[in-house]
């Protein structure tokens, strides 16, 4: 991973905007701000960021560190992690990422997230245990193939044992409730 100034500068405003947009959106509609109309807005704005998506893919393969620069890669990774309604896609976004991670280009805790996320999708257990589950008791633990060695696998990519991660969680969802009364917490940036 480089730290110089990335190849396509405009690729990257383009990604972190549209992040930043989508995050935007998410909150809104975690927070049930949105009416009918809204929400049929934000689906298509979901599908327009995929479709940008996949093309940036289709034209460059992963936008990693390199071509976009670690914040605009981060921004990719969002759009993908968030891109639920096209499992195929998904799917082809994280070979992708894996790639761009084996050649030092990419966070290998992206990929892990990403690879979680597709397994969920899919209906099978997570690998890494990255996706949790706001329930009405709080946050718990998505369904995770043999559990114990799960913080073996997390600290294979570089993620903090379960417990930790959890209690991270669990944190920010009361300071969020603190805050403005609700639990507005993007789980996808804990892992």
């Amino acid at each position: 991973m480089t730290t110089t100034e990335p190849l396509r500068p405009d690729l990257a405003r383009e990604l972190i905007f549209r992040a930043a947009e989508s995050a935007g959106r998410r909150a809104k509609r975690v927070r049930n701000q949105l009416d009918a109309v809204q929400l049929g807005q934000d689906r298509h704005a979901d599908h327009a960021d995929t479709k940008i998506l996949r093309r940036i893919l289709a034209e460059h393969d992963w936008p990693g560190h390199r071509l976009v620069g670690p914040e605009a890669a981060r921004a990719a990774w969002s759009l993908a992690l968030h891109a639920d309604d096209d499992a195929d896609f998904q799917r082809a976004a994280t070979i992708l990422l894996e790639r761009a991670v084996q050649d030092g280009d990419a966070r290998v805790q992206h990929w892990a997230q990403l690879y979680d996320r597709t397994l969920v999708n899919s209906g099978r257990p997570q690998e890494f245990g990255t996706q949790l589950l706001l329930a009405p008791a709080g946050i718990e633990l998505g369904l995770v193939r043999a559990p114990e060695s799960l913080d073996q696998r997390r600290a294979s990519v570089g993620l903090s044992p379960i417990a930790i991660a959890l209690e991270k969680v669990r944190r920010r969802i009361a300071q969020d409730r603190q805050a403005d009364g609700s639990s507005t917490v993007v789980l996808a940036e804990v892992a």
